[in-house]
């Protein structure tokens, strides 16, 4: 039986973490996902988990000890965000190279230089290629939800791949909101146990990890492991579906808020989707026709199901909170444009926003939503806006 509770976005995930119950955890803290880790350490010193908590001086050190953990055949988990992601750079590519189903929760922040704590992914932007599934949620019961939905992706044999659920800084992190939290057991049902095919504590059937690759079989292992990354997104459906049918919430690899009759569609994820939400509910109520779509999975990309979500736009704005630098646009509409490359000649116009927790307002949407229905109108725009930025 599920009970309403009003808490924050990083105690969600701690909660999470606490009826996942795994054989490890190893974490280093850093703001603002510390109170992650904090929190189930002691829940572990009250008794209310059986994890081996391994404490650590660095994020590097927490990751190469999952992978450690997860090779002797555990269910390993861990939590960080913004330098400490960046710190644990290496460790990510070996731990997707090695098929390890380790689940890291992610409170997206910026990274340094100039020194700030707050929301934006120029962390999670970053790693986008290390061969991870990234997952980014809207709220504190998508956290939640997603971190428990995680493992059992992770672990499925078609994927065997780690997971990323993703919260933006402060605005989920800190966010005090009504949730619903499950049933402890009902949790550890729908997950269920995970017996670890291969261990290196299996002493009778002896196996390698992390072997040297030679330049005549790396491209092959490379291959290899992209399958399980893409098989995430149809494996996710498949979870978020067993999820929706035994708790009632479901997400999707994307969400469409009114876009499907839509001329203007604007796209983005994690926290700022409530605010579009609000925006496309006040422009619509004004007689314009805008709509919404909202990505969940980020890695791997579900291209096919954008595409065909937009095929009725006639203009589309992608909110990016991350300047990827040089590039011609940030990640998310880089992805878009290439979806929609040959598809449409519609304009898609990239909007820079909340870098550093700078506010993104239903003004600053409804703004934007003027601005592409000009666009569909035959305007030309920049292809690069910034939303809120002082002159």
């Amino acid at each position: 039986m599920s009970k309403r509770v009003a808490l924050s976005g990083n105690e969600a995930a701690a909660h999470a973490i606490r009826q996942i119950n795994p054989d490890v955890i190893a974490a280093f803290p850093i703001t603002p996902s510390t109170p992650i880790p904090m929190a189930v350490s002691q829940f572990i010193a009250d008794g209310k988990m059986t994890t081996e908590f391994v404490t650590v001086e660095s994020e590097h050190s927490a990751i190469s000890a999952c992978v450690g953990a997860s090779a002797a055949g555990g269910r390993v988990m861990t939590a960080t965000s913004a330098n400490g992601l960046a710190l644990m750079f290496e460790i990510l590519y070996i731990a997707s190279g090695m098929r390890r189903p380790i689940v890291a929760p992610v409170v997206a922040r910026a990274l340094s230089g100039p020194l700030n704590i707050h929301g934006d992914f120029s962390d999670v932007y970053g790693v986008r290629e290390s061969g991870w599934v990234e997952l980014f949620c809207q709220d504190s019961q998508e956290f939640y939800d997603t971190i428990i939905q995680s493992v059992k992706l992770a672990e499925n044999e078609s994927v065997l791949t780690p997971v990323m659920p993703i919260a933006d800084g402060f605005d989920i992190s800190h966010t005090v909101e009504n949730w619903y939290m499950e049933d402890d057991e009902a949790v550890q049902k729908f997950i269920g146990e995970y017996h670890s095919k291969y261990s290196l504590l299996d002493t009778e059937h002896p196996v390698t990890f992390g072997a040297w690759a030679p330049p005549d079989w790396y491209y092959e292992h490379r291959r290899s492991q992209l399958e399980g990354l893409l098989n995430a997104c149809d494996a996710f459906k498949a979870v978020d579906k067993e999820f929706g049918e035994k708790f009632g919430r479901s997400y999707g690899v994307i969400e469409k808020y009114h876009s499907d009759d839509a001329d203007i569609v604007v796209i983005g994820m994690g926290a700022v989707s409530g605010t579009i939400k609000d925006a496309v509910d006040e422009m619509r109520a004004n007689g314009i026709s805008a709509g919404f779509l909202r990505v969940k999975l980020f890695r791997p990309f579900p291209y096919k199901d954008i595409i065909e979500a937009l095929k009725g736009a006639k203009a589309i704005g992608v909110f990016d909170r991350c300047i990827t630098a040089g590039a011609q646009t940030a990640a998310l509409c880089t992805d878009i444009r290439s979806a929609m490359y040959g598809k449409s000649n519609i304009p898609i116009v990239n909007y820079t926003y909340g870098l550093g927790g700078r506010d993104t307002t239903v003004s600053h949407v409804k703004t934007v939503i003027e601005q592409l229905k000009e666009a569909a109108e035959g305007k030309k725009i920049d292809l690069i806006n910034y939303i809120n930025l002082r002159a």
